[in-house]
């Protein structure tokens, strides 16, 4: 049985990951698949200061309370930046980290130099997209039930979260076990990114024909390599 840390992106919230959660679930393993701060349904909560940082403090933290060892974090999209983060602080509990379809950008970098968002709206404290977006290219390849489903539920980020600077000091220049998912179908983070990710990990390389959300379009596949490795 494996513990597994499902860790979501921007606009997302745990519930993303309900496909993949309950198959995961189904097959033994101990999963946990958390809301972020100042994410969907603690959107309530957001205020100044929540970063990447302190987001992979909240996992860091998980980890701890929990008692978990050995485990096994999945990151996807801007979740990527927050398992790279959470890794960093909590490197003993940690045994493999799996990139799906994810940001892993290095310290100083920002999510604009790696990614263009067409469509962004903005609060003081939140960005998001607009709905037509949501539903026109980022769900777009989905089926048209789980495509409402999922957009009903995409909601804003904390903005500093999203765009800010990323602090990773020795997360780089530490050996971890990682496999890296690319969705072929995906233009976000594009592929010479993730190569980037899995030629500095030297982490394995696998590939899914889908979009960039694995965990909605294809989630028996998903599953599969996050066990495999």
């Amino acid at each position: 049985m494996a513990t597994i840390v499902l860790i979501h992106g921007a606009y997302q919230g745990g519930w993303i990951w309900q496909p993949v959660a309950s198959r995961l679930r189904a097959a033994g393993h101990r999963v946990y698949a958390p809301s972020l701060d100042g994410c969907a349904e603690r959107s309530h909560a957001v205020r100044p200061g929540i970063t990447n940082a302190t987001h992979g403090a909240e996992i860091a933290a998980l980890l701890h309370y929990e008692d978990l060892h050995d485990a096994v974090l999945v990151g996807t999209s801007t979740g990527g930046m927050v398992m790279s983060a959470a890794a960093e602080q909590a490197r003993e509990r940690i045994g493999r980290l799996v990139f799906a379809d994810a940001l892993a950008l290095l310290d100083g970098e920002c999510v604009a130099g790696h990614v263009k968002r067409p469509s962004a709206t903005y609060t003081e404290l939140t960005t998001g997209i607009a709905r037509a977006d949501a539903e026109g290219r980022l769900f777009a390849d989905l089926d048209p039930a789980t495509r409402a489903w999922a957009v009903e539920r995409t909601g804003m980020h904390p903005i500093a979260a999203m765009e800010g600077k990323v602090e990773l000091k020795s997360f780089w220049q530490l050996p971890w076990q990682a496999t890296v998912v690319w969705c072929r179908r995906s233009a976000n983070p594009a592929v010479a990114h993730q190569k980037r990710v899995a030629e500095r990990l030297n982490a394995g390389w696998h590939e899914i024909d889908t979009g960039h959300y694995p965990m909605l379009s294809t989630p028996d596949e998903l599953a599969r390599l996050i066990i495999s490795g």
